[in-house]
């Protein structure tokens, strides 16, 4: 064994689990196994024990299994994310059983077995857990052991390396039936661990928790030790036929590729990126066994039902770099690629299969670049990614043990387009109006661009903050990132006066999500000062951040809309100063003025393309605004001749409704401007003062 194997660590704690009940003790290993992506990937697997609990309707003690419940995940999983489940009834449902053909009807029973009113719902492996005479159960997909369960000879390797202490079972679809058959195996081999089953995963058993999970580690370390031991010194996946090019080539290669694609695959619903250049990738796609192992597919249910049955290889030389060709040949590649899904649908499908669903490919493979995901929103794009990666790891051991199979189609078939799976997905939520969207907001850490932020991401959007200001923009991403999780938000240091680093910023956002379909374009600054005392200095820094900054960041966005062919969406804050003439402000004045007709010649450009743009002008933002902390607040004051204490009343007074207005107004009418409900409307100015009549627009 090489030095670079890193076996799994055990990190059972004997004094945080003596506090524990049964429930918690499966929740904790649940949790602990389900935290390295070596043992299960996201929403991969599942855990059970079987538990004594009293009857709430006769007092009486009865045995419950706790299963982990359709959907979740066992690394995040709470205790409400057990379905729990009376195991006489569980074990009554043999009778009701008539075969195969009844698979898809005992799921409609697991609700009759629920003990004490849980309304999560029990999976499809639930009979799996329940059914096995043993305590505790867990069900894993390492990828040290599906290599095994996807090598042609998976029973023999089985036998080789674990002995009689675990079993093999051939390629069933989870359900009634391999319940019974793991039930079977057990009672017939008492002195088995465990079982590997064909293409699928692990099972493994004991009668304590913390017995189970160190059996759990134990067999995959053996299979990781194994592996490292028979692939030590060997060429992994034929040797390299490419070499990867530098991160920051493969990076820009991204930021070129991925709106290109995301544009031709989103026409009928908005897609999000996510590009992996881990070394595992890179080994792969730069392979000379990458065209021919890519064509087989995945193995693992859970791995094609995320990643489609295979990817698209792109055709692409990085010794050659001629990116400029691949995107020229991206709408036949993906008409083939549509073309052969449409096959694979036609020639599976049953009478009363769903209708085929969205024909495009999920992962895309860059030789010397690495992988796109694709998918409906950026943490399933992410997942997506993480699944192919499994199942990299699955065909690098596989393939170089033994000969890798995928599995056949009309079984891929089968689970992809399964009556319940179709179910499952009927009940999903309909997608929030923005799902699907990135929006890339200038001036994002101060208090309009954090509180329009926070609107466009509760509406499904993502969002990219883009900020001068490091410190302010590092507490927002923390913020951001624990109010609704690191796949909604990334940051950018940018100051948008600088052509090159706006071109940069827009790139990395590619990189991070495929694209943007919105701009807020929201950087600000303000001064105070009669004419004849403002400096050159102070006019020329109000006319590069309002002016030349809004024209920067708009031309990268018209060149990415274009680009991408899905339309767009800009939206500019200006200022009612730019309506309404203001004393001694002639030099903010100005660039907000210019800001407002750049946003209307914008407007007639970008109509053809479907790129809307429209104009947002709030008066007197006080509340969490960078531009009101400084010497702008005290030279309004002084302007009006009041204490600086006494501004926002004054404001509010002024105002024709007698209202302050608020960061989350702005945010508010941003949000209006930049979803469909406005989706007719381009080069209009909103107005978000509480009424200012010399600021009307005539």
């Amino acid at each position: 064994m090489t030095a670079e194997v890193r076996l799994l660590d055990n990190r059972w704690d004997d004094a945080y689990a003596a506090k524990l009940d049964e429930p918690g003790k499966l929740l904790y290993r649940s949790n602990l196994l389900g935290a390295d992506k070596r043992i299960t990937n996201y929403g991969g697997g599942n855990t059970s024990a079987k538990v004594i609990e009293t009857d709430p309707l006769t007092g009486e003690k009865v045995e419950v299994l706790w299963v982990k419940g359709s959907g979740g995940d066992v690394g995040t999983i709470k205790l409400d994310g057990f379905a729990t489940l009376y195991m006489e009834k569980l074990e009554a449902l043999k009778g009701l059983y008539r075969g195969v053909e009844d698979e898809d009807r005992m799921v409609g029973f697991l609700p009759h077995c629920t003990f004490n009113l849980n309304a999560r719902a029990a999976s499809i492996d639930t009979p799996l857990h329940g059914f096995v005479p043993f305590k505790h159960v867990d069900h894993m997909h390492p990828d040290a052991i599906i290599a095994i369960a996807a090598s042609k000879n998976s029973k023999e390797l089985t036998q080789e390396i674990f002995g009689a202490d675990i079993g093999w079972l051939p390629w069933r679809r989870p359900g009634f039936q391999l319940g019974l058959d793991l039930e079977a195996f057990v009672r017939a081999n008492p002195s088995a661990k465990g079982v590997v089953l064909e293409s699928h995963g692990l099972f493994t058993w004991a009668n304590d928790a913390k017995e189970c999970y160190e059996l759990t580690l134990a067999i995959i370390n053996k299979a990781i030790a194994w592996f490292a031991a028979k692939t030590e010194g060997k060429a992994i996946f034929g040797g390299a036929a490419a070499s990867s090019l530098p991160e920051e080539a493969r990076r820009a290669i991204a930021a070129r590729l991925m709106p290109e694609i995301r544009g031709r695959i989103g026409k009928e619903e908005r897609k999000l990126g996510h590009f992996d250049d881990q070394p595992a990738v890179l080994e792969f796609v730069n392979s000379r066994n990458l065209q021919p192992l890519g064509a087989l597919g995945t193995s693992c249910p859970d791995h094609f039902l995320r990643t489609k049955i295979r990817p698209l290889i792109v055709d692409f030389d990085p010794a050659k770099g001629d990116v400029d060709a691949v995107v020229a040949g991206l709408d036949a590649a993906l008409e083939a690629y549509r073309a052969d899904y449409k096959r694979y649908y036609d020639t599976c499908r049953h009478d009363n299969s769903p209708a085929m669903r969205d024909p495009n490919p999920v992962i895309f493979l860059v030789p010397g670049v690495g992988l796109f995901s694709f998918a409906k929103d950026k943490a399933t794009a992410r997942i997506a990614g993480e699944f192919y990666v499994n199942a990299i790891n699955v065909m690098r051991g596989a393939s170089t043990v033994s000969e890798y199979q995928g599995l056949p189609e009309q079984e891929a078939f089968d689970i992809e387009y399964w009556l319940l799976e179709e179910a499952k997905l009927q009940r999903m939520p309909k997608p929030k109006s923005l799902a699907g969207r990135v929006a890339f907001i200038t001036g994002g850490a101060g208090g309009i661009g954090r509180a329009t932020a926070a609107r466009l991401v509760s509406e499904g959007a993502c969002v990219v903050l883009a900020d001068i200001d490091a410190g302010a923009l590092t507490e927002t991403r923390k913020e951001f990132e624990a109010r609704f999780t690191n796949d909604a938000v990334r940051t950018v240091i940018l100051d948008v006066t600088r052509e090159d680093a706006v071109t940069a910023a827009f790139a990395e956002a590619s990189v991070e999500f495929g694209g943007i379909d919105i701009l807020v374009s929201n950087a600000g600054i303000a001064s105070s000062a009669p004419v004849e005392e403002t400096t050159l200095a102070i006019w020329q820094k109000n006319i590069d951040i309002l002016a030349t900054g809004y024209f920067l960041v708009s031309r990268e966005a018209f060149r990415l809309f274009r680009r991408q062919g899905l339309g767009g969406n800009v939206v500019f804050v200006a200022s009612k100063n730019g309506l309404a003439s203001s004393p001694n402000a002639s030099a903010y004045c100005t660039a907000k003025a210019a800001e407002i007709h750049l946003a209307r010649c914008l407007a007639l450009e970008g109509a053809d393309a479907g790129i809307r743009v429209n104009t947002v002008n709030p008066d007197a933002v006080l509340r969490g605004s960078k531009i009101w902390t400084g010497e702008w607040r005290e030279q309004r004051a002084a302007s009006s001749k009041i204490e600086v204490s006494d501004l926002e009343e004054h404001y509010r007074k002024r105002s024709m409704l007698k209202l302050n207005v608020l960061p989350e107004d702005i945010g508010e009418a941003i949000y209006f401007l930049a979803s469909d409900a406005s989706a007719k409307s381009t080069g209009n100015v909103f107005n978000v003062d509480a009424g200012n009549a010399q600021s009307f627009p005539r």
